[in-house]
């Protein structure tokens, strides 16, 4: 049996998660041997939305990334289109413009800024994990003193490690495909919410080009939906969508996330069941947890330097998100939330950054849906 490698840090998954963990490991420790496994070569398709977040661009700035590199070859969007269960509409433009990047471009973009930091990348499907007081063994072939499990919605690393599934009831299937962009404003991106099999909706994300991101997720309950259903359920919502082809994703939702440190492992991203439950998005949460999970892997005790990093900069706020993922269930909550982002500035970027970065819940929104709330009721009567 040959001799294992040994590496100061190995990641799992080279996408968002594990691309932004090696640059932040090699920023915080140059001298470091860090390896990136992934099973893809890039660039690779990986279903998604494909929107990013400011918030997600201000932590790849921050990991020296040329931002306008990220996003070349696409125009930003400018506004945020809402449809509650209801049919209540709320238009305004975002506090920040937002980008819609193909995760065939935006992986492999992150990949190759990786590569120029000194990773070595590898492609490898990891299998077994096997883990001692100071190192892991990767495959019986790789030894890391930390691993970080950075490998999707369908982490091997997380089952080997001890994380387990994610929990019943937290776990959402999505469908996308690319379309022409015409029947929709350039720049504009659209949620259309479901008022049937809630919480669900229907996105449309612009990418600049002449084309469109389209998709429709929904929650998993007891007995998942077909994609024949799902299909079905998109056309119901977007009925100007021509036929195209669909791709289908699980998204393990934050309020079913695991332990995100065992011992020597991290986790990171999707693999730690880093989705944001009121809206799916998880690129934000990807390449922050990553760049967390990279810098505390070179700590003496990493562990424990990831999960107070990762408090520190989301524990608030994702207390707020489990909370408002509960309360939500109850669909004239969103509508009410949309009316009052329809006629209030504040509660518009409020719920932005809850949606899309760390925002909480503060009195300005909750005075203002009360404010929604009321006026509901006037009418209604």
């Amino acid at each position: 049996m040959n001799a294992a490698e040994d590496w100061d840090l190995v990641i799992v998954g080279a996408g968002p998660a594990g691309s932004s963990a090696a640059i932040a490991a090699l920023r915080a420790a140059p001298a470091a041997r860090v390896l990136m496994l992934d099973t893809a070569g890039f660039p690779r398709d990986k279903v998604c939305g494909d929107g990013v977040a400011p918030h997600a661009m201000d932590v790849l700035a921050g990991l020296g990334i040329t931002v306008a590199e990220l996003s070349a070859n696409t125009e930003p969007v400018t506004a945020l289109h809402l449809t509650s269960p209801k049919g209540v509409q709320a238009k305004r433009d975002f506090p920040r413009p937002a980008a819609v990047i193909p995760r065939a471009l935006f992986d492999a973009r992150l990949v190759h800024a990786a590569l120029d930091a000194g990773v070595v990348l590898r492609r490898h499907r990891v299998r077994a994990l096997v883990q001692n007081d100071d190192q892991v063994l990767i495959d019986g072939t790789i030894r890391a003193r930390t691993v970080i499990g950075a490998d999707g919605a369908e982490s091997v690393v997380r089952r080997q490690c001890g994380a387990g599934h994610a929990q019943a009831g937290t776990v959402a299937i999505a469908l996308r495909g690319y379309t022409g962009s015409e029947p929709w404003p350039a720049g504009e991106q659209r949620l259309v919410m479901a008022g049937a099999h809630w919480p669900a909706y229907a996105w449309v994300f612009p990418i600049g080009d002449g084309t469109a991101n389209v998709g429709y997720g929904e929650l998993i309950r007891a007995t998942p939906p077909s994609r024949a259903e799902l299909t079905a359920r998109l056309h119901t919502l977007l009925p100007d969508l021509p036929p195209l082809a669909l791709r289908g994703h699980r998204l393990p939702l934050s309020p079913g996330r695991p332990r995100i440190a065992h011992g020597r492992v991290l986790l990171a991203g999707d693999a730690a069941s880093l989705i944001n439950p009121l809206t799916g998005e998880g690129i934000y949460y990807a390449v922050l947890s990553g760049a967390l999970a990279g810098t505390a892997a070179t700590r003496p005790e990493p562990a424990h330097a990831y999960r107070r990093a990762l408090r520190h900069r989301l524990g608030r706020h994702l207390w707020h998100t489990d909370l408002l993922a509960r309360c939500t269930r109850r669909s004239w909550l969103v509508d009410i939330a949309t009316a009052a982002a329809r006629d209030n500035r504040h509660a518009f970027d409020s719920l932005v950054e809850i949606g899309l970065g760390a925002g909480t819940l503060d009195s300005p929104l909750a005075k203002a849906m009360i404010t929604a709330a009321a006026l509901r009721r006037q009418k209604m009567r």
